[in-house]
C-alpha cells in the first residue's frame, strides 16, 4: 500500500466521521467534510465554539473513519493543528477545490476556524477480497 493508493481512496470520500476526546476523556464523534493533500493531510472546518474544536485544543489527538461503502475503510490516526498562515492558504486551496461554499463560510462566518492532521497511523481495509485485504502504515 502506497501513499499515493491512500491518497486516491480519501479523496474519493467528501465526508469522514471524526472522533476527539473531550475534557472529561469522553470520546467524542462528528460527521465533518474533509480534503487531503498528497501527503495525506486531512483540512476540514469547524466553528470556534464547536465541541470539537475545544477538545483539539485540549488534546490534538484524532481519528477519522473514512469510508464505509463497499466493504472498504479507511481508519485515520493522527494529530490535529490550527494551521499557520503562511500553510493555510495552500490547505484552504485543496479544501476550496473539494468545498467551494466553504469560501463563503471563510468570508462570512466570525468564528469559522480550519484544522489540519498530520497522519501518524493509517489501516486500509478491504473485505470483498478473501482473505480480507487489511494493510497498515504508521508514519
Amino acid at each position: 500500500m502506497t501513499k499515493e493508493f491512500l491518497y486516491n481512496y480519501i479523496r474519493r470520500h467528501k465526508f469522514a466521521v471524526l472522533a476527539t476526546v473531550s475534557a472529561d476523556d469522553v470520546p467524542e464523534s462528528a460527521y465533518v467534510g474533509i480534503a487531503v493533500t498528497p501527503d495525506l493531510q486531512i483540512i476540514f472546518d469547524t466553528v470556534s465554539d464547536s465541541r470539537k474544536y475545544q477538545n483539539l485544543l485540549r488534546n490534538p489527538n484524532i481519528s477519522f473513519v473514512i469510508g464505509w461503502n463497499n466493504e472498504q475503510t479507511v481508519q485515520y490516526e493522527g494529530t490535529a493543528s490550527i494551521p499557520e498562515s503562511r500553510d493555510l492558504d495552500n490547505l484552504l486551496e485543496t479544501y476550496f477545490g473539494v468545498f467551494p461554499d466553504g469560501i463563503d463560510r471563510k468570508e462570512n462566518w466570525k468564528n469559522i476556524a480550519y484544522f489540519c492532521v498530520e497522519p501518524k497511523w493509517i489501516r486500509y481495509s478491504d473485505f470483498n477480497e478473501a482473505p480480507p485485504r487489511i494493510e497498515e502504515i504508521e508514519f
